[in-house]
This record gives structure tokens, C-alpha cells and sequence, in this order.
């Protein structure tokens, strides 16, 4: 079990939205020894990626990193390549430390004959290509987790309950004319195949959350990705609950390629005490879920679990050391 307080050491959100002119969460991250890596995302009901960016690079805070993203606005038209690589360049000059992919790769565009637009569409290619020879990583939501092809009332934890309740257009059990989760992970995966050398950082658990068998086959697969724990915690909480050994193992077989997130969103219209005391309660109860064994509970589902009592280093690794080993743009932090 580790020795670490909570405010010992210096950590890293390495999966939020700060998406505010506001310094409340700035100002909260300070107080918990907590940076920040924002990702801007193409999302209809965020901000313009613009106005993510411009928020961003307004603030200047040593505690606030992002990484960028592109538009997928006119994807098949001749000039959208052009476009998305000046975006790449742009949101690297000025300082993102990766590049997102978003689930609306896969959900939501479509082809001119109708069919739903993958990752691995030979359109993509050349900005994997770009990515690999300019030494950026890509970070990727693709998919959604599994219980996104569940009913709302099969779904077995309450956040994704309650996402999906909000976002029908997002909630697949709906749209039987989707890509399955299958085919979602198999055009991601086709992807890490053909670019083997491409880092990739697999969000949200790489929407494996549900097993961690399968997640950890998956990070053997491919030696470059890694994987964030962004708003996937409980579903390593409830498979905690059925088999703890079985999760501690995972993380400690895959000590060095877990980045702790929270996904917590930060906007112009949170409320600055409600935002910080929600942010300080949800990352101290995800730090006790890995640092400490006590007997806990979740919002998220019934009945009881044990945290897993991760040592010393491994709790250094997941919220500090790992982000910035696998985002080189960090490397100075370690300092």
C-alpha cells in the first residue's frame, strides 16, 4: 500500500476540458498540487476548437497543458487534408503536446454513399503519417464504452446511464445503422497496425474499460499505446468488486502505461465553488481508490469494493510520471 498522501506529491490530470476564462480550477489545481492537460475536442455542444485553444493560450499557467485537435467540418473535400495538417501545425506551435481523435470518427460522419466514416479510412493516412515523422502523439476517443450498445437499464454503471439518457444521438443501442463496438475497435486497431511506430494514447480506457483481460491483451498488442483513466474509473471499481486481485494485477502489470484523468469539464458556465469542491472530491476519492486498501463505495453502482493499495512508485507513475513519458513536450516537469 503506498506511503503517499494525497498532497505529497505533484500530479497530472492528464485528460480534462478547460474550457474557461475563469482561474477557479486553476486555482483549485494549486491548492491539490494538481497541472492540468486539456484536450480541445471537436464536439458540437463544447466551444469552437478555436475558442478551446484561445482560452487556453489566454491563461499562460505553468499548471495548464492541452492538446489539440482538427475539424472534421468538409471531410472529403479536396482542401480539408490541407486544412487539418495547418491545424496540426498550428496547435503544436503553439505548444498542444498531441493531437486528438474524436468518437465523431465513427458515430456520426458520413461517406458520400451513406456509410459511416472510420479511422481507418484511407483518408486519415497521411496525418498518421505526419504524426509519426514529426514525433506526435495522437490520443484517441474513439468508440464509446460498451455499455453504449446496452439499454439504458442494462448499462452497469450510472454515469453512463445518465451521458447516454442526455445524448440519444450518442446511445447506439438506438441506432441499429451504426458500426457495432466491434467495428469500432477493429478500425482502431487496423489503424495501430499499419502505424506501428505511432503513439497512441488510448482514452477513457480505450473504451476496454469493461475487462481489463482484454485491455491488457490489447496494450500487448501494440508496445506504443498507452491508455488514460479519464471517467473509467468505476468500471475498474466494479470489476474491483467481483475480482480485486485480478484489477490490482492489471495495474501493476501496466504500471507504466496508465495515465491518471478525470475528464472533468470546466466551462464558462460552471460555478467556481461548485466546480472546485466537485474536482477536489472526485480526485481524492479516485487517489484512495489506488493508493489506499480501505472499503469504499460509489455513486456508480451498488455494494462495496477495497481499494487497491497500489505501492509508492506506482502511484508516481499513474499521476505524475507516466504523462510525461509517453508526452515528450512535458519532459522538464520531471525536474
Amino acid at each position: 500500500m503506498s506511503s503517499l498522501e494525497f498532497s505529497d506529491i505533484e500530479k497530472i490530470d492528464a485528460h480534462m476540458h478547460y474550457s474557461s476564462q475563469g482561474t477557479a480550477l486553476l486555482e483549485q489545481a494549486a491548492n491539490d498540487k494538481f497541472s492540468f492537460i486539456s484536450i480541445n475536442t471537436d464536439i458540437r455542444f463544447f466551444d469552437s476548437i478555436g475558442k478551446q485553444e484561445e482560452y487556453i493560450l489566454t491563461h499562460n499557467a505553468s499548471r495548464l497543458h492541452h492538446i489539440a485537435t482538427f475539424e472534421m467540418a468538409d471531410w472529403g473535400k479536396p482542401e480539408w487534408l490541407e486544412r487539418v495538417l495547418s491545424q496540426i501545425k498550428q496547435g503544436i506551435d503553439n505548444g498542444a503536446i498531441a493531437i486528438k481523435f474524436w468518437k465523431n470518427i465513427g458515430m456520426d460522419i458520413k461517406d458520400k454513399n451513406g456509410g459511416f466514416l472510420m479511422l481507418d479510412d484511407p483518408s486519415f493516412q497521411p496525418i498518421f503519417e505526419y504524426l509519426i515523422v514529426n514525433n506526435i502523439p495522437a490520443i484517441g476517443h474513439l468508440g464509446d464504452p460498451k455499455n453504449c450498445w446496452l439499454p439504458l437499464d442494462q448499462m452497469t454503471v450510472n454515469s453512463d446511464r445518465a451521458y447516454f439518457k442526455e445524448h440519444p444521438e450518442f446511445h447506439m443501442a438506438l441506432h441499429a445503422e451504426c458500426p457495432s463496438y466491434e467495428e469500432q475497435m477493429e478500425a482502431r486497431d487496423n489503424v495501430l497496425r499499419k502505424n506501428p511506430k505511432l503513439v497512441f494514447i488510448g482514452a477513457h480506457l480505450a473504451s476496454l474499460e469493461w475487462s481489463v483481460d482484454l485491455l491488457g491483451e490489447w496494450l500487448d498488442r501494440f508496445p506504443n499505446a498507452a491508455v488514460d483513466l479519464a471517467e473509467r474509473v468505476c468500471h475498474l471499481q466494479l470489476q474491483a468488486q467481483e475480482n480485486w486481485e485480478k484489477v490490482r494485477d492489471f495495474m501493476m502489470k501496466y504500471q507504466d502505461r496508465i495515465l491518471y484523468g478525470s475528464d472533468v469539464i470546466y466551462d464558462q458556465q460552471s460555478d467556481s465553488k461548485e466546480i472546485k469542491e466537485r474536482t477536489h472530491r472526485i480526485w481524492k476519492a479516485e487517489w484512495d481508490f489506488f493508493a489506499t486498501d480501505k472499503e469504499m463505495e460509489s455513486p456508480q453502482f451498488n455494494g462495496k469494493f477495497k481499494g487497491l493499495g497500489l505501492p509508492d512508485d506506482v502511484i508516481s507513475k499513474i499521476y505524475r510520471e507516466n504523462a510525461i513519458n509517453w508526452y515528450p513536450k512535458l519532459h522538464g516537469l520531471e525536474k
